[in-house]
């Protein structure tokens, strides 16, 4: 036969804390206060060991006295004695809070690394940008010389189309033809797609 242990003051000289439970489930703040006054420093002693936190320490054991007098009408007395269910809620409460300051913990560390700028490796940043503009320059020389000549003037000088005729004495629909042409070159030979 299995005995059931107790946890904290022989209960024999003590107040009836069954007895007293049953009281608070009916809405006896008497009672309520002599099981407080019987059970305050465990409850508070058990969560605090865990917690290592006295403010989150108060208001977790603080939530414990609440459920208590919420549940107290819950409380069975073949399953343990009061001061044992006492600290199984309070041990339920702090494994709930720790859980809540983790899960709180890893949802801000998710959120600062979305906002955080987007690291970036500068010499990989160049030598990309670098072999870009090997490739354009291999594509460039792929182009006529006329056409060549009308890209050059027409998007590295930034000239229109009239100034680009006028710069290489040839008619404006022959350099646009040229510029047209050349363009889709440039696009087919470096691999972009409409």
């Amino acid at each position: 036969m299995t005995e059931a242990i107790s946890i904290g003051p022989n209960p024999a000289h003590g107040p009836d804390l069954p007895a007293l439970i049953k009281q608070v489930g009916a809405g006896n703040q008497e009672a309520f206060a002599t099981v407080y006054d019987a059970g305050c420093h465990a409850v508070f002693g058990l969560v605090h060991k865990v917690l290592r936190d006295h403010a989150q320490a108060e208001e977790v054991a603080q939530e414990v006295w609440v459920e208590v007098w919420r549940t107290a009408g819950r409380y069975r007395p073949e399953r343990g004695t009061v001061l044992n269910w006492l600290l199984t809620l309070a041990h339920r409460r702090t494994v709930d809070r720790i859980r809540s300051v983790e899960s709180a913990a890893a949802r801000d560390h998710r959120a600062a690394l979305l906002d955080r700028p987007r690291e970036f490796d500068e010499v990989s940043e160049q030598v990309q940008a670098q072999q870009e503009r090997e490739e354009l320059r291999r594509c460039l020389r792929s182009l006529t010389e006329i056409q060549r000549q009308s890209v050059t003037l027409a998007y590295y000088q930034g000239l229109t189309y009239k100034e680009v005729a006028e710069e290489l004495s040839a008619p404006l629909g022959t350099i646009k033809t040229r510029l047209r042409d050349g363009l889709i070159r440039l696009r087919d030979c470096l691999g972009v797609t409409a």
